[in-house]
């Protein structure tokens, strides 16, 4: 009887230890971001000018801004070249499209523009590079997330579907400054010829992947992650990198706890208090999101959102919810 009873006791302590309970090193430093879409994804339908005017096909025929094409005909397309590649003369062609997360057969018929060339009026995108923070590496694994949110379309504002990306190590250049009505941005310097880690997945909570190099910034002493129930309002600190290297320890506070009406990448409000933040970024920037947020000595969450109207304040979201994500 002893014995089954201190085996449903060993049982029910393993039940209630969460499966991201390890230790995580919070970063704090950016990082150049690269991913390549999963086909090409349709930013805008235009209309061709022709000699009897204005027309546009894909539009006409159905296709919207957000939707992936895949294949034109049985031709696999993944580059903005290779769709125009496959477009040849002014025969109907079928377009493999993905919207919503499935596939659709669409007919266009290319017109021949002013040039001699035969469009469907579509602008695509294949790629896109730019920095962010990373908020937490895993040491006995090379596991990393970022952003706290996912990449999304700067024209759709879908998130984009990948099929590869990669990130590279980068330093912070120079700081332009949030002001109300206009939010602020770091600019950095990444080299996107050379990779120190690969993404496995771009989510609604974070972008995720793996360190394939050793980077100087992964140095650095893992602390507890808390959960949900554990993150309350009042002081707290963040790990922001606002020049060159330099990963430096500033003050915020946490107003607002959303623990169950949280959306994507607002798990809670927080606010810059740091005077040496304040003074050179006027609050949260954008390249700041990912920034760990540090509570009572644990890893709590990441910076995600700022607020137009008031640079020094925006959102974060749970570290439980980035390491969900993460799978």
């Amino acid at each position: 009887m002893a014995k089954k009873l201190f085996l449903w006791i060993l049982i029910l302590a393993m039940l209630a230890v969460p499966a991201f309970a390890k230790d995580l090193v919070p970063i704090g430093h950016t990082t150049g971001i690269k991913i390549f879409c999963d086909g090409v994804m349709v930013v805008r339908c235009v209309p061709i000018n022709t000699e009897n005017g204005q027309n546009a096909p894909a539009k006409d025929a159905g296709i919207q801004p957000g939707d992936v094409v895949m294949r034109v005909g049985e031709i696999p397309v993944r580059t903005n070249e290779e769709l125009q590649a496959a477009i040849k003369s002014g025969d109907p062609v079928t377009l493999t499209v993905r919207r919503a997360g499935k596939e659709e057969m669409v007919s266009v018929t290319p017109i021949c523009d002013e040039t001699g060339a035969y469009r469907i009026g579509l602008w695509v995108r294949d790629s896109m590079a730019g920095i962010g923070t990373v908020t937490y590496y895993d040491p006995e694994t090379g596991a990393f997330g970022a952003l706290g949110h996912g990449i999304c379309d700067t024209d759709t504002n879908g998130l984009i579907p990948m099929k590869s990306g990669s990130v590279m190590q980068s330093q912070v250049r120079e700081v332009r400054k949030g002001e109300v009505g206009t939010p602020g941005e770091l600019v950095g310097d990444y080299d996107l010829k050379h990779d120190c880690g690969v993404l496995n997945s771009n989510t609604e909570h974070g972008i995720f992947g793996r360190f394939t190099e050793n980077v100087d910034f992964l140095s650095g002493v893992a602390i507890p992650v808390a959960e949900k129930n554990e993150i309350k309002v009042g002081p707290a600190t963040i790990l922001s990198n606002i020049q060159g290297n330099d990963v430096r320890k500033y003050q915020i506070e946490i107003t607002q706890v959303f623990a169950k009406n949280e959306e994507n990448g607002k798990s809670m409000m927080i606010k810059i208090t740091d005077p040496e933040l304040l003074a050179q970024t006027g609050g949260i920037v954008q390249g700041m999101s990912g920034s760990p947020i540090i509570q009572d000595g644990k890893l709590v969450g990441a910076v995600t959102h700022v607020l137009v109207n008031d640079p020094t304040r925006g959102y974060g979201i749970f570290i439980e919810n980035m390491l969900d994500a993460a799978g």
